[in-house]
């Protein structure tokens, strides 16, 4: 089973080492590539003030959270849901740095003594060299819905994120996806069994026809010249 979960984090301001706070935390959990609903979502006293800048681009004040928890009383239960997970951030050193400072107050280890991070800003620079990678860009360019996204919002974004990632690596997905074991009902007071899933004994192999293929080798052909001569394909065509 692969854990992973999707993080984005709000803060008074930009620097956490000026003394600047999370206010909102949000954690999407996404189980063998699959949404679950079982997320985490907190607003977080800062106990300072909130830089106005930062009020422009997440719309919250500190009035906003005056009856909301400090960081103290929900470190526990943020950390009991993202232990051993794989967190997925975009830009992560911005809230690793911030979950970092949070956990340093409290004499608590960093986040990725707990936890593994994987950074889509990092992947997106990687696999879209010279184009904007900005989580708003990436919704435009794998087709995302971010129409409700008029302010920046630790869930919505979270959310947003989930369905960029997901898009950005469905090359990675198993060829088995959909065949997983099913579970059935079965027994006396309602029990379950898995149910083994049989290969068929003959696979029926659909080959490409001329045009597909050369559709195939205009595709490549436009990844090859973006990544300036990288495509791995090419690249064991010509060994």
């Amino acid at each position: 089973m692969t854990r992973q979960v999707i993080l984005d984090t709000e803060t008074t301001g930009l620097d956490p080492s000026q003394g600047h706070r999370i206010i909102e935390i949000a954690c999407v959990e996404m189980i063998n590539r699959r949404l679950t609903r079982n997320n985490f979502y907190k607003r977080v006293h800062p106990e300072r003030e909130i830089d106005p800048g930062a009020t422009q681009v997440h719309g919250i004040t500190l009035e906003d959270l005056e009856h909301e928890p400090k960081f103290a009383e929900i470190v526990d239960e943020f950390l009991e849901y993202a232990g051993g997970a794989e967190l997925i951030i975009h830009n992560a050193p911005f809230d690793i740095g911030f979950l970092n400072a949070e956990l340093a107050r409290l004499k608590k280890p960093p986040i990725t003594e707990v936890c593994t991070v994987i950074d889509t800003l990092a992947m997106a620079r990687e696999l879209h060299p010279g184009k904007k990678n900005s989580l708003d860009a990436l919704c435009d360019r794998y087709q995302v819905d971010n129409s409700a996204r008029t302010l920046h919002g630790a869930l919505l974004d979270a959310e947003l994120l989930s369905d960029v990632y997901i898009a950005m690596t469905r090359g990675q997905d198993s060829l088995a996806i959909g065949l997983e074991s099913a579970v059935a009902a079965g027994g006396p007071g309602g029990s379950k069994q898995a149910e083994t899933y049989q290969r068929p004994a003959v696979l029926r192999v659909l080959r490409a026809d001329v045009e597909e293929l050369k559709l195939h080798a205009a595709q490549i052909d436009g990844i090859n010249k973006a990544s300036g001569g990288k495509a791995v394909w090419s690249i064991l065509e010509d060994e």
